[in-house]
């Protein structure tokens, strides 16, 4: 029995399930930017409407919200509690634009950078105006959707005294 054939034709599936397995992943890079501008349109959408349970949808269980002027929030319940504190501020009318959204190269990780504007009342009833920037990072779930993880915006404004 020539085994010659048996053992070429062993090495040469040996050789292609090799390449096959060292091909490069396809890139999401495109998709994952258009799944990640589309969750935060919601989010956009749902802290217009003061529907805190939309906003938060978008963070991830072990999020970590970093509000100004504030101690850090951390897991999704307790960034709920903060999101429905803001969202009840009487008068808040809130806005927001991605400048940017960049992926990571393995497709796991990114990172959006904002600018905002608001407004609301303040205690005393006269107008309160700010904007600023922010900065989220997202972390794709394994079900392919994108979370937040972290979160933090700060005022353009000069610190007040």
């Amino acid at each position: 029995m020539n085994w010659a054939p048996r053992a070429m034709l062993a090495m040469l599936s040996g050789i292609f399930l090799f390449t096959a397995g060292c091909r490069p992943a396809a890139d999401t890079h495109v998709a994952d930017e258009a799944a990640i501008r589309a969750a935060d349109a919601i989010t956009l959408n749902a802290a217009q409407a003061k529907n805190v349970d939309q906003v938060i949808s978008n963070y991830a269980e072990d999020a970590v919200w970093l509000p100004p002027n504030a101690p850090i929030v951390k897991g999704k319940q307790a960034i709920r509690a903060g999101w429905s504190q803001f969202l009840a501020a009487p008068g808040l009318r809130i806005n927001w634009q991605i400048a940017k959204v960049e992926t990571s190269r393995s497709g796991d990780l990114a990172y959006t950078f904002y600018t905002y504007q608001m407004s609301m009342q303040g205690r005393d009833g006269k107008p309160i105006v700010d904007h600023g920037k922010d900065v989220a990072v997202w972390k794709k779930q394994g079900d392919g959707s994108w979370k937040m993880v972290m979160d933090t915006f700060n005022s353009d404004l000069p610190a007040t005294p």
